[in-house]
């Protein structure tokens, strides 16, 4: 008894701090949407990793009604799920006309046309803890895709030797998040919830070595720019090149 009710507080501590740090990650793209409402137009900004994030977040909402008493991810999904449609709908709105019809094409086959197709398939073919089983599997699949997608951005890091594309206190918290959903999953037996987050966990993890490899690398780089390996100066020109580079690269990031 006393086991358990250990267990039952830990999960409820581990809950509500995963839902404090993920909510703290799901308002991280709100200066972005600031800077969307001040240009009035979201050209040059992608929407597809608010359709997955809203994808991903509805699909555990309707995993955790299927589970019943899964309140904590009830609360951060249900908030998550409300935050990813408002980024979307502000994104559409401040879209120009052909980016407003693609969004809108996209979001209806992605994450309408997906979410149903689960809830048809799950609700068809499987009952009860079968059921969950379904959708606990393809809540795993998709949130292990969705911890890989930093590879690609890991890739630019080595090769550019630079971390501008890749926040640290960024990675810190999703590792934080990771690390919180993993010992609420692990200590309520959910552990569809617990596996993804140890992939989570470790590509955080690797994120930060590698940031701390990389951080002082553009510096180095830039302060060999300045003298050309013919030994003469780089000249003004050449200089003022570099400087509207690196805007642009900052712009890029900013997107």
């Amino acid at each position: 008894m006393l086991v358990f009710l250990n267990a039952h507080i830990l999960a409820f501590v581990f809950g509500l701090l995963g839902n404090i740090i993920a909510f703290m990650v799901f308002l991280a793209p709100l200066p972005t949407f600031y800077t969307i409402y001040r240009k009035k137009s979201s050209e040059g900004y992608q929407a597809i990793p608010y359709m997955v994030a809203l994808f991903s977040a509805a699909l555990l909402l309707y995993y955790a009604f299927l589970k019943t008493n899964a309140y904590m991810i009830v609360s951060i999904n249900g908030f998550g799920c409300l935050i990813e449609i408002t980024y979307l709908a502000v994104y559409i709105f401040y879209a120009p006309i052909i980016l407003k019809i693609s969004t809108i094409k996209l979001i209806s086959i992605f994450n309408i046309g997906g979410l149903g197709l689960v809830m048809v398939v799950s609700l068809t073919l499987a009952k009860g803890p079968k059921r969950v089983a379904l959708v606990g599997w393809i809540c795993a699949i998709i949130n292990l895709a969705v911890f890989a997608a930093p590879l690609s951005i890991m890739r630019k890091v080595i090769r550019t030797k630079s971390v501008e594309y890749m926040p640290f206190m960024l990675s810190f918290f999703l590792t934080l998040c990771a690390i919180a959903w993993f010992f609420y999953g692990f200590f309520v037996n959910d552990y569809y919830i617990a596996v993804p987050n140890i992939v989570g966990f470790l590509f955080g993890i690797t994120q930060m070595i590698l940031y701390c490899v990389y951080k002082d690398s553009k510096k180095k780089t830039g302060e060999d720019q300045v003298v050309k390996p013919n030994g003469k100066g780089m000249s003004q020109g050449d200089f003022d090149v570099e400087v509207m580079v690196c805007d642009n690269n900052q712009s890029l990031h900013n997107k």
